[in-house]
């Protein structure tokens, strides 16, 4: 035994091993007393009752759920609204940000000024705060009768943004955007080895995006049926469209201004942080302004930007769980509500801790994987 642990390597496996039993031993215990204190008290537990019905509904989903759906559909509408929020809330922002980052860095006074302003506005008011005034003011605006018509396509009312849909299904969108994932994979895997495809590769996509688009939205459609439902005013409310509801309004437009001006300083920051000997060096080359800035300043911001930006995105994705302060039915509010109407609190939290660790496992999975693939050759990524 003493000649086997004085070979370093076979030491540090057994101690690594040691405190793995340990750890485990550790966590089963802490399982099994909890399992049976709960036992003893007659509370029930396990997985079985995500089949039960929840006898309450939810405002917004992105598919159809009533008081009679389960508990595993419930969840999982919750789940779809926290990525549909969160999603649209980062992409937004980082546009946002990419705006008032080179605002910030402008020589025009004006666009500046501008650009500072919402930083400092934006970013010292907690988000919590922003997300009541904007809901405060969405609910503020005049009844469905009083509606403020956009063309008479569109609609702006207490109730919501009432607006013009296509006549696609749930379903439907979400095999359009599976068929985006696996026709942007394939076009990336087939240009590493046909130059001509690696050329015109956001052709092919684009082309790919219109025709899986038709092909959904054509198929299975009856020669009357329309193509855009156009909303319309009957009593009180509005039959048809999409109504974007105030409290998924309020939440998204606080993300999204709230993260911008956060990713306006990390874009700021990026573009300072690009030294200006290289610039120097690349004019002196005879570049153009334009090629600088293709060449030069804009790779080695945005590398510079991503290891921060993907700390901001997961933030921004963990911020959507103050749509349970407006009412807005994200995953947390939704595990909330089951909680309280079940009772399953240790299986319900292990699922809202599930849920966000694989959410942001996977956009920082993502980010991490693009930085690595920007990284120079022969430095740390």
């Amino acid at each position: 035994m003493k000649t086997i642990l004085k070979n370093s390597r076979t030491r540090n496996r057994f101690i690594q091993g040691t405190v793995l039993v340990v750890t485990l031993g550790i966590l089963l215990t802490f399982v099994l007393t909890t399992r049976h204190n709960l036992l003893e008290q007659g509370i029930a537990t396990g997985f079985g009752f995500l089949e039960r019905s929840t006898g309450w509904p939810i405002n917004f989903s992105l598919f159809e759920v009533t008081a009679n759906s389960p508990y595993a559909d419930i969840l999982l509408a919750g789940l779809l609204n926290t990525l549909l929020v969160g999603v649209l809330g980062i992409s937004l922002a980082t546009v946002i940000g990419v705006i008032v980052g080179l605002m910030r860095i402008s020589d025009n006074f004006v666009l500046n000024l501008v650009g500072t302003t919402f930083v400092e506005v934006f970013r010292n008011v907690p988000l919590i705060l922003q997300v009541f005034v904007w809901y405060a003011v969405l609910t503020h605006l005049p009844s469905p009768r009083q509606a403020i018509s956009v063309f008479d396509v569109g609609y702006i009312s207490n109730r919501g943004l009432i607006v013009p849909s296509l006549d696609m299904s749930a379903l439907d969108i979400i095999l359009f955007f599976i068929g985006l994932g696996l026709a942007g994979y394939a076009i990336a895997a087939a240009g590493k080895t046909n130059e001509t495809l690696k050329r015109h590769a956001w052709s092919a996509f684009g082309a790919v995006c219109i025709v899986l688009f038709l092909i959904l939205l054509f198929s299975g459609r009856s020669a009357d049926a329309p193509l855009v439902n156009i909303p319309e005013l009957r009593g009180l409310r509005f039959v048809g469209g999409i109504a974007i509801k105030p409290e998924f309004t309020a939440l998204l437009f606080s993300i999204a201004v709230f993260g911008g001006a956060y990713v306006g300083e990390i874009v700021r920051g990026g573009f300072l942080s690009v030294d200006k000997g290289k610039i120097e060096a690349a004019r002196g080359l005879g570049m153009t302004a334009f090629m600088v800035n293709r060449f030069v300043r804009i790779p080695l911001a945005v590398r510079a930007i991503l290891p921060a930006l993907t700390n901001q995105f997961i933030w921004l994705m963990k911020a959507t769980t103050l749509g349970i302060a407006i009412g807005y039915p994200d995953y947390f509010m939704i595990v909330s509500t089951s909680i309280n109407q079940s009772g399953q609190t240790i299986e319900l939290i292990a699922l809202l801790m599930a849920g966000f660790l694989l959410i942001n496992y996977v956009l920082g999975f993502t980010m991490n994987w693009i930085n690595k693939r920007l990284a120079l050759k022969g430095q740390a990524s």
